[in-house]
């Protein structure tokens, strides 16, 4: 009998025509080890990758964080667990690596665990701890950050000191790495936004933040940060002590690791919300320069800023859809000068490690990144570079299994050259000497120097001078702003005033800034004053009133204006107001919206990560099938908020373009949840007698009770499900009689077997027919390939990495070839969309190890409802076969 995993698993293209050739003829880069944690990796030209230790194989738990001690030796930290250290032998010397649990306490004192850390710091002879965790009897200690130290020198750590315990909501978005500042003398930590701003002594940005946007609220609908406000995830820097705690920046959304290069500029990875995905404000993971009082702009729901907003600091480069963990520089690495000063960002989802390049570009940085290191899975959670010069990296987190890698270079070295601060670009020096008045004590030369920058045309020196305005006493430039006579200095010294200012002050910037002639403005000018405007009226509504009509005058004539981005801006504002015109006017770009063809331009195409994680892949592949309109989306959720201005027939519109497009697209998972919440808001200012009437026009019926989904019709699960193994699943269906028809049909569409594989001619092209499953393969051949799908691939489904000589790789089923060229897809949902692939460009070939059949799916239903789904798959759709009938079974 053909065993299934020849069949089922890593079920994929069963209409797509299967090949019979092999592509080991491009295999010359490399050879296999024929250690497939080691073969799986993607690596540059001359780099070697050692598997030096699993703790997953030793009970150790999952390893998420580690650092360097004084001797050479790496302490790590298992994600729900304890502390390790490691004596790591030499590359080469065959030796195995030296593992003890720390235990803290001596034999006066009771000795105690210290771990659930998600960062570690090995510094001022201490290790620092960053404990992310609810205290419970097995663990007491709470959030926060503790420092553990060796009194005695005996090399064992006795105490342990608390120097902060956070508020907030411990977790994956709780504070998380440290790294020492580029002086040596101060500690510079990264908290997520399920972190409260602790009292801090000193704020680089100044303490004045808050939600500062009018469009419509809509908080996620799934309920994820509803309560977090801003800032959002911030970076601070304290003494070794634990004393003296200054804030740098905010506004992100879970940075979770933070790194200076060479010349002492702060970097991070900042994370993207995915339930957002295919939204208009969806941010994609990306690289922040870090500067001194930067703000990020995150908010809660669908309040996140614009990049292009003046009052927070845009990216430097957008990576793209993923989880990021850590970043390191390669500094001290014994790497190509390249690399060297390469910042590395890794991502847990899609396993990449990126090699992200920098160029000083003004007061900032352009950046480029590259595919450094790959594999799939590679949940990559934290990394360093070891005293040896070789790059360490772990695998692991959320109890996956973990592994330490080691990676080093073998090739021919070029030397290296440090970029010294006294090569950087005049820009950088005038954004460092504006930061300098940052700090505790205000000065009037600081002043002076930051009025005649604040129309400079570097966006970061424009931020910088900005924030050193803000530092200085309020009544020392209150009235400057208002009569300064530059349009691009007014608008960014009001901006500074309306975070400071009062209600009294709220009429005479509106006024001041009518004065500037907006159509003499470029662009990015009137894009910050519109923004200042919303700044303005957001903290100071009822105080503006006086004046909202005059400023309707002012706004309406420019409205539509040629760019997307100033008609955002413009309907925020013009419905706001309560503008005549501005529901006509928004409704009509609904209708002909179009999306920026650059529009959240990311370095890593969404399509690249579909085969490299089977539980987010599919998920982005149906997306990508039935893109929804980002534009048309954000003018229909402003319509949401605008309760004047309507006509039976624009209402006819509005909700009619609702019910399309929740039916038409798919975003993230959070998608039909914010349309949802649009619509309904639209229907509180619908007179009551038409509510039904609209409720309906607009799909309110399509919907579950939450309105985060389309309704499912027919049977679904009612559980309790569990996570089913293998075999307490066999023990389950051992017996089938008299099963449930309809039940194990309904069953087979709500676990989305349906939306791949075809049945009795119904059902989805993904993978192969399962009419005849029953036929060929026994229980326990069923349940394995759907239970555990990439244990065995069979050759007719896997997909392929194709590894670039140019570097990075590309993932897909390889459908066709030709003598020049190889043809892959990339979207199971759209098989037919076919990337071309010179063979030229390649340098190895491989099979993926994973499946992008899902696992675990049947773990929504309980015993009855898997026998029902057993039965129906066994029966191949057919309701006559004898599963259904009285007479038990027999095994096949």
């Amino acid at each position: 009998m053909e065993n299934l995993s020849q069949y089922l698993k890593g079920s994929f293209f069963a209409a797509v025509l299967i090949l019979t050739f092999s592509c080991q003829e491009q295999n010359r880069g490399r050879e296999l080890t024929g250690n497939p944690k080691i073969d799986k990796l993607k690596l540059p030209t001359g780099f070697v990758a050692e598997l030096i230790y699993s703790p997953g194989a030793h009970d150790q738990g999952s390893w998420v964080a580690m650092t360097f001690d004084d001797k050479g030796r790496m302490i790590t930290a298992d994600q729900y667990g304890f502390l390790y250290r490691l004596t790591i032998p030499e590359v080469g010397s065959g030796d195995s690596v030296q593992v003890e649990k720390m235990i803290v306490g001596n034999v006066a004192e009771p000795q105690v665990g210290m771990g659930y850390a998600q960062g570690l710091l090995y510094a001022f002879n201490s290790i620092y701890v960053m404990v992310n965790h609810h205290s419970n009897e097995t663990f007491e200690k709470s959030t926060g950050l503790y420092r553990i130290k060796d009194l005695d020198g005996d090399d064992q750590y006795e105490t342990v000191e608390e120097i902060r315990t956070f508020d907030g909501e411990p977790g994956e978005h709780g504070p998380h790495s440290m790294k020492l500042t580029p002086d040596g003398k101060r500690i510079v930590l990264s908290a997520g936004n399920h972190v409260d701003v602790p009292e801090m002594d000193h704020y680089r940005i100044p303490r004045v933040w808050d939600e500062d946007n009018l469009f419509p609220l809509i908080k996620d609908p799934r309920g994820h940060a509803n309560n977090r406000t801003a800032p959002g995830g911030w970076i601070a820097t304290i003494e070794p002590d634990g004393a003296n705690w200054e804030m740098i920046a905010a506004g992100f959304r879970n940075e979770f690791d933070i790194a200076y290069n060479e010349v002492g500029d702060l970097f991070t990875y900042d994370s993207d919300m995915e339930w957002d995905f295919g939204m208009p404000w969806y941010r994609p993971t990306r690289i922040n320069h870090v500067t001194s009082g930067a703000e990020f702009g995150w908010r809660t729901g669908n309040a996140k800023w614009s990049p292009h907003y003046p009052d927070n600091l845009p990216a430097i480069l957008n990576i793209g859809q993923g989880s990021p963990t850590n970043v390191m520089f390669g500094t001290e690495a014994n790497f190509p000068s390249r690399y060297r000063k390469a910042l590395f960002a890794f991502d847990w989802s899609f396993g990449i490690i990126y090699a992200v390049h920098l160029t000083p570009n003004g007061a900032s940085y352009e950046a480029t990144a590259e595919e450094f290191i790959s594999g799939s899975p590679l949940p990559l959670t934290d990394g360093t570079i070891g005293p040896d010069g070789a790059m360490y990296f772990a695998t692991g987190g959320r109890r996956l299994e973990s592994d330490l890698y080691r990676v080093y270079y073998q090739g021919e070295m070029d030397s290296y050259q440090p970029t010294e601060r006294e090569e950087l670009p005049e820009e950088a020096n005038l954004r460092r000497e504006l930061e300098e008045y940052h700090g505790k004590n205000p000065a009037a030369e600081g002043l002076q120097l930051a009025w005649e920058n604040l129309d400079h045309p570097d966006r970061f020196v424009q931020y910088a001078a900005r924030i050193a305005v803000e530092h200085q006493p309020l009544e020392s430039w209150k009235q400057k702003a208002l009569s300064e006579p530059s349009a691009v200095k007014k608008t960014q010294a009001i901006l500074a005033l309306a975070r400071h200012g009062a209600e009294a002050d709220a009429i005479p910037m509106i006024q001041s800034l009518m004065e500037i002639d907006y159509a003499s403005l470029s662009e990015k000018e009137k894009q910050d004053l519109l923004r200042t405007m919303e700044v303005i009226l957001y903290r100071y509504d009822q105080a503006a009133e006086p004046v909202k009509s005059e400023l309707i005058g002012y706004l309406s004539p420019n409205f539509p204006a040629e760019g997307n981005l100033l008609n955002r801006s413009l309907s925020i504002l013009l419905t706001h107001l309560d503008a005549p015109d501005a529901v006509e006017k928004t409704l009509a770009l609904l209708k002909t919206a179009k999306d920026d063809q650059d529009y959240q331009k990311t370095f890593t195409s969404s399509s690249e990560l579909v085969f490299r994680n089977p539980q987010y892949g599919l998920d982005i592949a149906n997306m990508l099938a039935n893109v929804p309109p980002a534009q048309a989306t954000f003018y229909a959720t402003v319509l949401g908020g605008a309760d004047k201005g309507w006509n039976p027939e624009m209402r006819e519109e509005y909700f009619t373009w609702i019910k399309n497009a929740l039916t038409q697209y798919k975003g993230g998972r959070s998608y039909v949840g914010f349309l949802d919440r649009a619509r309904k808001m639209a229907l509180v200012s619908v007179d009551p007698t038409e509510v039904d009437k609209y409720d309906e026009l607009s799909g309110g019926k399509l919907l579950t009770s939450s309105g985060n989904d389309i309704a499912q019709v027919g049977i679904q699960p009612e559980g309790p499900g569990r996570t089913w193994t293998v075999d307490e699943a066999l023990l389950a269906v051992d017996t089938l009689e008299n099963q449930d028809y309809v039940r194990g049909k309904a069953m087979y569409q709500a676990t989305l077997c349906q939306s791949c594989h075809t049945m009795q001619g119904e059902g989805g092209i993904v993978g192969p027919d399962l009419t005849q499953l029953g036929t060929r393969f026994t229980k326990k051949d069923i349940l394995e390939a759907t239970i555990n799908p990439s244990e065995v691939i069979s050759d007719q489904y896997h997909a392929t990495v194709f590894e670039l000589k140019e570097g990075g790789s590309i993932v897909g089923k390889l459908t066709d070839q030709d003598a020049e060229n190889y043809y892959v897809s990339q979207n199971p949902f759209t098989p037919n969309d076919l990337r071309t692939v010179p063979k030229n460009s390649v340098d190895f070939t491989k099979n993926s190890d994973i499946s992008i059949m899902l696992p675990g799916l049947i773990n929504r239903l309980n015993e009855e409802e898997l026998k029902d789904l057993m039965a129906y798959l066994i029966s191949g759709g057919n309701k006559d076969h004898e599963v259904f009938q009285s007479k038990a079974t027999a095994e096949r």
